[in-house]
C-alpha cells in the first residue's frame, strides 16, 4: 500500500516493527462494561467450555427483534467461534438461555413480570428503554437466564446490540472493518442494568451529498440504492442507538428504487422520514419518475398534481412509522418563492394535513410531522407563520456546523417539540466540504449543548455525506445525543478515548485519541477544499512551516501506530484513521509546496523549480492514496469511496476533477548572482531600496529567526556571512551548495540591555548585503517578574485558556471548553441559558494581565467561534476594558444577522472557522495593564485574544502566544 512518508530528506523509511497484540475494551461507549471473559460469583456464561447459551424468543415479538436477535446469535459466534441455538419452543431444561423480549409481546417477559421475578418500574411506559439482567430461577428446572426486556421494540433492540458491543462487536463492523477480539469465554455480571429513555426521541442520519462516492460504492456492490444496501444502513443505525433516517435524494427515490425499501426500515425499526425539501415521503426525484417534469413544482398553478402526488407518498408508507415532512420549498433545495409568502405556505400545509388525516383515518395531530426551518423558510416563521403546535419545528445551521436559530421560550412548550438538522457535509457557498473529516468534536459538543438547553431535543438529525469518511463525528453526535448530560466539556476528549480503545485495543488508546484530536483541529481551522497556496503565510511567524510541521508530525505518529497494530486492525485504522491523516497531511504539503514554488519563482530562486517537482509529486501521491482506498483496501471492498475530487477548486462546485495547482518554472541564468532573503519580507537583496530588516529579537521570548541565502545562477559562488558582534549568533559562518537557510540567536547574556541593532554581513565576490539585527532587552521589567504577559514584536498573542483571573457572577461563569478552535481550546459562557447583563453588573469576567511597552492607541482582535445569533431578536456580544475603564460593549453578530450565501462576512468566518473583531482603545502610559473580556450575551465563544500594538504582521491563524508566566 501506498503508506505516504512525509517529507524528510525525500528518502523512502524502512520501518520493522513487531506485531504486538491488543486488548480490545468492551463496553458500549460512555458506560461501564458489565460482560467479562473470567466468571464472577454469580454470572451467566453466555459462552462457557464451548458451548453457548441458547437465545430465546417469543415468534410474536415485533420482526425487528427477531432480526437483532439473529444478529446477536452472529456476533456471539464472531467473537468466540461458537453458534447459540434459536429453539422456536421452550428452553431445554438445565439450560441457561438468553430470554429476549418486549414487555407486552413476549410471553416469556410478561410471565416473569406476572410473577414478580422481574421488576420493570423502571422502564415500564417509557420511550425505548431496557433492562439486561441475569435473573435466578426465572422458570422451573432453570438455574438462571440473562433477560433483555424492552419498554418497546427499539428498547428490545438497544438492549441486544447493547450486549452485542460489550462483547466485542463495534457498532461499525461493516461500515469500517473493526474485527472483533476474539475470546473463548463470555460471561454477564451479576446485576441489573437499566438504560433509557433517550434524552433525544429522534436520533439520525440524512445521506445528503452522496454522489460520487456512496453512490458508485452502491451501485457496484449492491447495484444502488435497493434493500440490500440500506439493510447495512438499517442495521448501524440501531447499533450505534439511533432511530431516524434521511434516505439518499440525489438522484434517488428511497420508495421507488426498490419497493422493498419502505417495508424493510420498519421491519428492521426504523423510522424513516424524507429531508428538508420533500414533502409528504416523496424523493424529489420522484415528481419527474410521475411524469410531471414538463410541469412546474408550484402549487398556486398544478394543486391537484402536487395534492395527488403527495396522497400517494402517504399512501404508500400508510403502515410504516414515519416522520412527514410538511410545508414546500422549491424543486431542487432552492427557495419557494423570493419573498416569503406566507398565505401561499399556510395554505398547503393545511391541505397537506388533510391528505395526512385522510389517508390514516385519524386526526393529523396524531401522526409525527415536521416543518423544517432550513435557510429561508426560517424567514416565514419570523414574520409570524405559526403550525399546529403538534408539528416537530426543526431548527438548522448554517450548513457549517453552527446553529442559526433555537426556540424562543413561547416555543419550547409545544407538543411537537423542536429539534435540530445540523450538517458534518455540504454542497454549497462558500465551498463544498465533503471529502474527509473535518469536523471537531468538541465543536460540535458546543453547538448541540445549545440546542439540548434551549429545548430542541425532539429530533437531532445530521448530514453525515457518504458516511464512511465521517464515522467519528456521527458516532459522537448519536451518543451525544442519547445522554447529552453524560457528556460535559472535560469529556469530550474521554470520548475519543474510549472509541479508540474499543476499536483497537487499550494499548494504543491514548495514542489514537491524541492523533484524532489533533487531526480534527488541524483540518477544521481550514476545510481541506478551502485550502489554496495563499492560506498560510510563507514569511510571517513561521507560519506555513509551523503547520507543515504539525501535520508531519501527526502523519509519523499515525503511521507508526498503524504499523504497531495487528496486521487484522489495520484495514480499520486506516480508514478511520491513517487515511485522512495521510492525505490531509499531502494536500497541506501540496499547497504550500506551491506558494514556495511561486513566491520563490518571483524571487529568482532556483530551488522554485524543485518546489514546483514536489509539488507536482504530492498531487500523484494523493491520487495513489485514493487508487489504494478504492482498489486495494479490504481487497476493494471500498472501491468508488474516494472518488470525491478535492483539489483545484475555485468556486463553490467542485472541479470536475483534481486540478494541479499552477506552479512556475524558471530559467536559471548560467552565471552566478547571489540572493538574500530575509524572515518577515518577501524582498529579495540586494535589490530594493529599504533596509533589510530581520523581525525583532526580544529577551522574553528569545526567538531564532532566519536568513535565507541562494545563488540565483548556474555558476558557482562563494558567499560567507559575518555577525557584527559577538552577542549574535549563526548556525553557519561560509560556504554553501545553491541556497542555505542560515539561523540567527542572540547570547543574551552578553547582548547589551536596551534597544540595540547588529547587523549581519552576507556577501560574495562583488555583492554585500547588510540585514540589521534589531535587539530588545530591556533592564525591566525582568522575565522573573512578569506577572501575565508581555509585548513582544509590538503585540502581545493570549491563547484564551491562560487568563489571570476567572471572575464568576452567581451561578454564571467562563468555562474552558477543550480543545475547540483553531489553536488551544476556547472559553465559554455557563449556563449556556444564561441571562443576557450589562457589564460590570452581574458580569462574570476573565483578566488578562499584561506589560506593554508603550501608550496610545492599539487594537484588541478577539477570535470567537463562528456561533450565530441564535436567539431570536438577540445578537451576540461582550464586553473589553483596559484596567478600571468602563466596559466597552461589543457586538459580534448583530441581532439581524443573516448566515448564508451572499453575506461576505458569513462567508469568511465560516472559511475561516473563526470570527474575528477588532476594537480601537487608547492607554495613557505604558507598563502593566489588565484587559478584560466581560459576558454580555451567553454563545460567545473566546478563543484567541491578540493586542495590536501596532506591530502585529498578516497570517491566517495570528502570531504564536507571547510570553507569559
Amino acid at each position: 500500500m501506498p503508506l505516504y512518508m512525509p517529507r524528510v530528506g525525500r528518502s523512502p523509511i524502512v520501518i520493522l516493527c513487531m506485531m504486538l497484540a491488543c486488548s480490545r475494551a468492551a463496553f458500549a461507549l460512555g458506560d461501564s462494561s458489565y460482560v467479562e471473559t473470567i466468571p464472577s460469583r454469580g454470572a451467566f456464561p453466555i459462552v462457557q467450555n464451548k458451548t453457548a447459551a441458547e437465545i430465546i424468543l417469543d415468534t410474536n415479538d415485533f420482526p425487528c427483534v427477531l432480526i437483532a436477535s439473529g444478529n446477536l446469535r452472529t456476533d456471539i459466534s464472531r467473537v468466540t467461534g461458537v453458534d447459540p441455538r434459536l429453539p422456536s419452543g421452550e428452553p431445554n431444561k438445565d439450560a441457561m438461555p438468553i430470554l429476549i423480549g418486549t414487555l407486552g409481546r413476549s410471553e416469556w417477559i410478561d410471565r416473569l413480570v406476572r410473577e414478580r421475578k422481574m421488576d420493570v418500574s423502571p422502564i415500564a411506559g417509557k420511550w425505548e428503554s431496557w433492562v439486561t439482567q441475569v435473573v435466578p430461577g426465572p422458570f422451573p428446572g432453570i438455574a438462571r437466564a440473562l433477560v433483555i426486556c424492552g419498554s418497546d421494540k427499539r428498547g428490545t433492540i438497544f438492549g441486544i446490540y447493547d450486549l452485542s458491543e460489550n462483547i466485542g462487536v463495534s457498532p461499525w463492523y461493516f461500515w469500517t472493518d473493526v474485527p472483533p477480539k476474539h475470546h473463548d469465554e463470555l460471561f454477564v455480571k451479576a446485576g441489573k442494568y437499566v438504560h433509557g429513555p433517550p434524552a433525544v426521541k429522534y436520533r439520525g442520519i440524512f445521506l445528503n451529498d452522496e454522489a460520487p462516492d456512496l453512490t458508485g460504492w452502491a451501485k457496484e456492490k449492491f447495484g444502488g440504492y435497493n434493500h440490500a444496501f440500506y439493510t447495512n444502513i438499517f442495521e448501524l443505525l440501531l447499533r450505534l442507538k439511533a432511530n431516524y433516517l434521511w434516505p439518499a435524494m440525489w438522484d434517488n427515490g428511497f420508495g421507488e428504487d426498490d419497493p422493498l425499501n419502505a417495508k424493510l426500515a420498519d421491519d428492521y425499526g426504523i423510522v424513516m422520514g424524507t429531508s428538508h425539501v420533500e414533502p409528504m415521503m416523496r424523493a424529489d426525484k420522484e415528481w419527474g419518475r410521475a411524469g410531471f417534469t414538463a410541469k412546474e413544482w408550484n402549487f398556486q398553478t398544478h394543486s391537484n398534481e402536487l395534492k395527488a402526488f403527495w396522497r400517494e407518498g402517504v399512501e404508500r408508507n400508510r403502515d410504516y412509522e414515519k416522520i412527514i415532512t410538511i410545508a414546500m420549498r422549491g424543486k431542487i433545495d432552492t427557495p419557494m418563492s423570493q419573498t416569503a409568502n406566507i398565505g401561499l405556505l399556510e395554505e398547503i400545509i393545511d391541505a397537506q394535513r388533510k391528505i395526512i388525516s385522510g389517508v390514516m383515518h385519524t386526526n393529523a395531530a396524531a401522526v409525527p410531522q415536521l416543518w423544517a426551518l432550513y435557510k429561508e423558510v426560517q424567514e416565514y416563521y419570523e414574520k409570524g407563520m405559526r403550525v399546529p403546535d403538534d408539528v416537530t419545528l426543526l431548527w438548522c445551521d448554517d450548513n457549517w456546523g453552527d446553529i442559526r436559530r433555537l426556540p424562543p421560550p413561547s416555543d419550547r412548550g409545544r407538543s411537537g417539540g423542536a429539534g435540530i438538522y445540523y450538517h458534518f457535509d455540504y454542497v454549497g457557498g462558500p465551498r463544498n466540504y465533503k471529502w474527509i473529516n473535518s469536523v471537531q468534536n468538541a465543536k460540535t459538543w458546543e453547538q448541540m449543548e445549545l440546542a439540548y438547553h434551549y429545548g430542541a431535543d425532539r429530533i437531532w438529525i445530521v448530514n453525515v455525506g457518504h458516511l464512511q469518511h465521517v464515522t467519528f463525528p456521527t458516532e459522537f453526535f448519536l451518543t451525544l445525543a442519547w445522554d447529552p448530560k453524560k457528556w460535559t466539556a472535560d469529556r469530550v476528549s474521554t470520548f475519543g478515548e474510549m472509541w479508540a480503545s474499543r476499536e483497537f485495543g487499550e494499548e494504543f488508546a491514548p495514542q489514537i485519541a491524541d492523533v484524532m484530536s489533533r487531526y480534527t483541529k488541524l483540518s477544521a481551522r481550514r476545510k481541506p477544499e478551502l485550502l489554496s497556496p495563499e492560506t498560510y503565510s510563507l514569511v510571517n511567524y513561521n507560519e506555513a512551516d509551523r503547520v507543515l510541521a504539525d501535520w508531519m508530525k501527526l502523519a509519523a505518529d499515525a503511521k507508526d501506530i498503524y504499523l504497531k497494530l495487528p496486521s487484522d486492525e489495520r484495514d480499520a485504522f486506516y480508514e478511520t484513521v491513517l487515511y485522512p491523516v495521510q492525505a490531509s497531511e499531502i494536500v497541506n504539503e501540496l499547497y504550500i509546496d506551491v506558494a514556495k514554488n511561486r513566491l520563490y519563482a518571483s524571487q529568482g530562486r532556483p530551488v522554485a523549480n524543485d518546489y514546483a517537482t514536489m509539488a507536482g509529486s504530492l498531487f500523484h501521491a494523493d491520487a495513489e492514496l485514493s487508487d489504494y482506498y478504492n482498489q486495494v483496501l479490504a481487497d476493494g471492498k471500498w472501491d468508488h469511496m474516494m472518488d470525491q475530487t478535492h483539489i483545484g477548486y475555485t468556486g463553490w462546485q467542485q472541479p470536475p476533477t483534481n486540478i494541479m495547482p499552477a506552479v512556475t518554472d524558471i530559467e536559471v541564468p548560467e552565471t552566478a548572482k547571489l540572493g538574500v532573503a530575509v524572515e518577515g519580507s518577501k524582498q529579495v537583496w540586494p535589490g530594493p531600496s529599504e533596509e533589510a530588516v530581520l523581525p525583532a529579537f526580544d529577551k522574553f521570548n528569545q526567538p531564532t529567526r532566519y536568513i535565507d541565502v541562494f545563488n540565483k545562477g548556474k555558476a558557482p559562488m562563494t558567499v560567507t556571512i559575518q555577525a557584527s558582534a559577538p552577542w549574535i549568533l549563526t548556525s553557519k559562518a561560509e560556504g554553501f551548495g545553491m541556497a542555505s537557510r542560515f539561523a540567527v540567536t542572540i547570547n543574551w547574556k552578553d547582548a547589551p540591555e536596551g534597544i540595540t541593532n547588529g547587523f549581519v554581513k552576507v556577501c560574495d565576490e562583488t555583492n554585500v548585503v547588510f540585514v540589521r539585527v534589531p535587539v530588545f532587552n530591556p533592564r525591566k521589567p525582568s522575565s522573573e517578574s512578569i506577572k501575565g504577559f508581555v509585548e513582544t514584536g509590538g503585540y502581545v498573542s493570549i491563547e484564551a485558556e491562560h487568563f489571570t483571573r476567572n471572575v464568576r457572577s452567581h451561578s454564571v461563569r467562563w468555562d474552558i471548553i477543550p480543545d475547540l478552535g483553531r489553536t488551544l481550546s476556547s472559553m465559554g459562557i455557563f449556563p449556556v441559558t444564561a441571562s443576557s447583563v450589562t457589564p460590570p453588573k452581574d458580569s462574570p469576567h476573565l483578566e488578562y494581565r499584561m506589560f506593554l511597552f508603550d501608550s496610545g492607541k492599539l487594537n484588541v482582535e478577539t477570535i470567537l467561534s463562528p456561533t450565530l445569533n441564535f436567539v431570536s431578536g438577540r445578537g451576540l456580544r461582550f464586553a473589553l476594558s483596559f484596567d478600571g475603564q468602563p466596559p466597552q460593549i461589543v457586538t459580534a453578530v448583530p441581532a439581524d444577522y443573516t448566515a448564508g450565501d451572499g453575506n461576505h462576512d458569513w462567508e469568511d468566518t465560516v472559511a475561516n472557522s473563526a470570527r474575528t473583531i477588532k476594537t480601537p482603545f487608547s492607554l495613557s502610559k505604558p507598563g502593566e495593564h489588565t484587559l478584560k473580556v466581560w459576558m454580555v450575551d451567553p454563545g460567545i465563544v473566546l478563543q484567541k485574544i491578540v493586542v495590536d500594538c501596532g506591530g502585529l504582521k498578516p497570517s491566517y491563524l495570528g502570531p504564536p502566544e507571547s510570553f507569559y508566566r
